[in-house]
């Protein structure tokens, strides 16, 4: 009878992690070899070990190349996260033996992007100026993915459900989102201005699919208003701040995002929506010393934004 319980006896190779992670991420043994450098004969000898030493199938064919079975999928999951951990400590010995502060990679969100990660990093740098930050923009799927694979040490932004249980994440503060437009937009000189009143103006969007584009259909929806149908969809907030800047068109960004354009404007409208700001991390493992300064530095910014947003919402 196979002994699935002690998988440290000598008898599992990291190769077979490698393996296995490479074909449930190419979906397929040619592929997996190429990425690998590696035969393929080579490859299939090391899954049939692997296969042998768990006693059951890890993939089967498909017409699409190899799928994972319910085992593949549990073990593909645990492998990487082990590759993972190992890449995390490779990355510490080399920052002991090389002396220097290291390095953090920080995934970013639209929220967070103009006040809370530049006034931390501000911050991170005037103490530790050796200290290396990456930071990497994408939409909260592919972020968390990276998280997963270890290409990221923290995800700063809005906080979206990871719908991974190998993920945690901290919530910082709520943040408004506002509908804003270039100065000279006519709505700007109107007063009790309500979501139904620019319903006909052209408006910038995010892509369906996008979690912010459903909080804004929902809010029209609960208005009895339809999505507007003059619109432009816009993944790229760059684009969507240019084609404000050059067109009446009206974007839909949080609130600090908002303020630090200064030829963009807020109008006194109120989309009744608030984001979650926060950090995404991995559940497992220790942060490393990098990680955990960059974690403090941004929890001091949070509490300061805190106290602004809530003098906004005084004023208003």
């Amino acid at each position: 009878m196979t002994d699935r319980s002690d998988l440290v006896d000598g008898r599992l190779k990291l190769r077979h992690l490698r393996y296995v992670v490479a074909i449930a991420e190419q979906g397929s043994l040619v592929a997996a070899a190429e990425r690998l450098h590696i035969t393929q004969p080579v490859l299939t000898r090391g899954l049939r070990e692997l296969e042998a030493i768990l006693g059951v199938e890890l993939f089967v064919r498909s017409s699409r190349g190899m799928a994972p079975t319910l085992f593949g999928d549990v073990f593909v999951d645990h492998a990487q996260a082990v590759l993972a951990e190992l890449r995390r400590a490779g990355r510490h010995i080399e920052e002991l033996a090389e002396g220097h502060a290291g390095t953090v990679t920080v995934g970013l969100f639209l929220a967070g992007a103009s006040v809370l990660l530049p006034r931390a990093v501000a911050r991170v740098k005037a103490k530790y100026p050796d200290l290396t930050v990456l930071i990497r923009h994408g939409s909260p799927e592919a972020l968390h993915e990276a998280l997963l694979t270890n290409s990221l040490d923290l995800v700063v932004g809005t906080l979206e459900p990871a719908g991974n249980d190998r993920l945690r994440q901290y919530h910082l503060y709520y943040e408004p989102v506002r509908v804003v437009a270039r100065r000279r937009h006519p709505a700007h000189g109107r007063s009790g201005l309500t979501p139904a009143d620019l319903a006909e103006e052209v408006w910038s969007l995010p892509p369906a699919g996008v979690p912010l584009r459903r909080r804004i259909e929902e809010r029209f929806l609960s208005l009895g208003l339809t999505t507007p149908a003059n619109r432009v969809e816009c993944g790229s907030f760059l684009a969507a701040r240019a084609i404000a800047l050059e067109t009446d068109t009206l974007v839909v960004m949080p609130e600090l995002v908002a303020e630090t354009e200064s030829d963009l404007l807020p109008l006194p409208v109120d989309l009744g929506i608030v984001e979650s700001v926060g950090v995404t991390l991995l559940a497992s493992g220790r942060p490393t010393p990098t990680t955990l300064l960059m974690m403090r530095k941004l929890d001091e910014v949070a509490a300061e934004i805190r106290t602004v947003i809530s003098g906004h919402a005084q004023q208003t």
